[in-house]
C-alpha cells in the first residue's frame, strides 16, 4: 500500500502519517555522507538500519536528486533509518522536502511507502520521498547512487 504524506493512500483508506511510523529510506541530501543540516536531525532522532535499495530511477535535479518509482529492475541506493516514535520528525522532514500540508501544491516531492531491500537481504516497508513533477530533460543518475 502506498500512503502519501498528505494523508492520501493509493487503493486503501486514508491514514495519518503520525499514526504509522515506518523506517525512512533516504537517497540524497539526507544521507550521512552528504552531511547536510537535516541529516543531523535525522541522526539524533533515529537509528541507522543500514544501506538499502528501492526500485526506481534517480534523476539529477541540480542541488539534489529525485527518485521516480519504477517496476523495472532498476534500483536506487540509499540508507534506512528507524525514526524514533516522534511524528514531529516526519513533519519536519516533510517541510524540508516541501510536501507538508502547509506547502503550496503542487509538491515537488511526496512521502509514500515502498518496499526496500537492506544489504543483509531483509525487506522492509519504508517511507521514501518520491519526485512528482516532470522529468523532461533531467539527466538520470545511471548508477542509482547519488554519492557516486
Amino acid at each position: 500500500m502506498k500512503v502519501s504524506a498528505n494523508n492520501q493512500s493509493v487503493g486503501n483508506a486514508p491514514q495519518s502519517p503520525s499514526m504509522t511510523i515506518f523506517p525512512l529510506f533516504v537517497y540524497g541530501t539526507l544521507r550521512k555522507d552528504v552531511n547536510k543540516s537535516m541529516f543531523h536531525l535525522l541522526a539524533k532522532q533515529s537509528r541507522f538500519l543500514g544501506s538499502a535499495k528501492v526500485r526506481g530511477r534517480l534523476y539529477d535535479l541540480g542541488d539534489y536528486p529525485g527518485l521516480v518509482p519504477s517496476d523495472e529492475a532498476r534500483w536506487v541506493r540509499g540508507e534506512a533509518y528507524q525514526i524514533d516514535d516522534n511524528p514531529d520528525v516526519l513533519l519536519t522532514l516533510d517541510r524540508y522536502e516541501g510536501c507538508s500540508p502547509e506547502d503550496p501544491a503542487p509538491h515537488e516531492f511526496e512521502r509514500v511507502t515502498q518496499l526496500a531491500v537492506l544489504d543483509d537481504g531483509t525487506t522492509q516497508q519504508v517511507w521514501v520521498y518520491v519526485y512528482r513533477l516532470r522529468i523532461d530533460e533531467k539527466p538520470e543518475i545511471g548508477s542509482g547512487d547519488y554519492n557516486t
